[in-house]
């Protein structure tokens, strides 16, 4: 894995994606493309900025076809990352099946006006189904060209392992990527389901796992679902809920309200903030990880982008992590 720098941003390579995958990823999970609305100088910023890199799903509403008439209007489709999931749980069931993913991916493929997707993720898992029919069918989409590279979102590091140790018996190609929850706060509540994160005491060894491995990992909820945004303070004991919404159901905790303080101090200290300093966090961690933000604005966008070259210190990262209390 090379590391690149442009500017502010920077780059990792992935085996079988030929273009550097930025360090921040665009979530296009943001209002108006998931209503088809026009945000094409919202993505005319994003690209400006260094970000080669998309995030989008089959069920982010409209986001893959907005995205897919950006990327054809501009021209730029060998020089961006595709990144869509499939196979999403509903609720009425779970659609890890072979027909769900096939349906899943043709509709992408048709909407993002592309013939091939960079890197295909399985949306979440359903532990009953069996790896081999899912692992056999990813392998064919792949051979045919259809897909670089694919991978999991939401699956634990057994299911992970199950799926790859079936591919090595079989001289397949394992799941290569992974997108789990992962932030400067601990996601203690799982209000949809099915969610699977790294963050916290309780995942050190998960986190441990992807080190070893260096298996690129495209973080979800960098910013804690909005906790780290600045919508939410400190001193807003309780409401986070009432301010985010979902996200204050997964991570409106006391020990994410404190980390959230230590935040804002550092923040306040650095003159940059909270949501830079969250995302800095996430970006000093030892993994080769890809932090998915879903800017809504260029105000926020570039705000983003600074907190790539925001450095902190490993004492700082134990700080706001609560670590160093754990050590005395």
């Amino acid at each position: 894995m090379k590391a690149e720098t442009s500017g502010t941003m920077t780059y990792g390579d992935i085996a079988g994606v030929p273009v550097p995958v930025s360090r921040l990823v665009f979530g296009a999970a943001i209002g108006p493309m998931m209503r088809d609305e026009d945000a094409f100088e919202l993505l005319d910023a994003v690209f400006a900025s260094g970000i080669t890199t998309f995030d989008t799903a089959a069920s982010y509403g409209d986001s893959e076809a907005s995205l897919g008439r950006w990327i054809a209007a501009r021209g730029v489709r060998d020089r961006v990352v595709v990144l869509t999931k499939g196979a999403n749980t509903t609720r009425w069931r779970t659609r890890l099946t072979p027909h769900d993913i096939l349906s899943d991916f043709e509709t992408s493929l048709a909407k993002l006006q592309t013939d091939c997707v960079d890197i295909f993720l399985l949306h979440r898992d359903d532990p009953k189904v069996s790896v081999g029919p899912i692992v056999e069918l990813l392998n064919e989409l792949h051979s045919a060209g259809r897909m670089r590279v694919f991978g999991v979102s939401n699956w634990t590091v057994d299911r992970l392992e199950q799926a790859n140790e079936y591919a090595y018996r079989h001289s397949l190609v394992p799941f290569r990527v992974a997108s789990p929850a992962y932030s400067l706060a601990e996601m203690l509540a799982d209000p949809v389901g099915g969610s699977v994160t790294l963050s916290g005491a309780r995942n050190r060894a998960a986190r441990e796992w992807y080190a070893a491995n260096r298996t690129p990992v495209f973080a979800y909820s960098s910013l804690a679902r909005g906790f780290f945004s600045g919508r939410v303070r400190s001193v807003d004991t309780g409401r986070a809920a009432e301010l985010i919404g979902l996200g204050g159901q997964e991570y409106g905790f006391p020990v994410n309200y404190e980390r959230l303080r230590r935040a804002e101090t550092l923040a306040a200290d650095r003159g940059v903030t909270v949501a830079q300093v969250a995302l800095a966090w996430l970006l000093h961690e030892p993994l080769n990880l890809y932090a998915v933000t879903s800017p809504s604005s260029v105000e926020h966008l570039r705000e983003s982008v600074a907190a790539v070259g925001l450095e902190l210190t490993d004492q700082a990262c134990a700080w706001l992590n609560l670590d160093a209390d754990e050590a005395g």
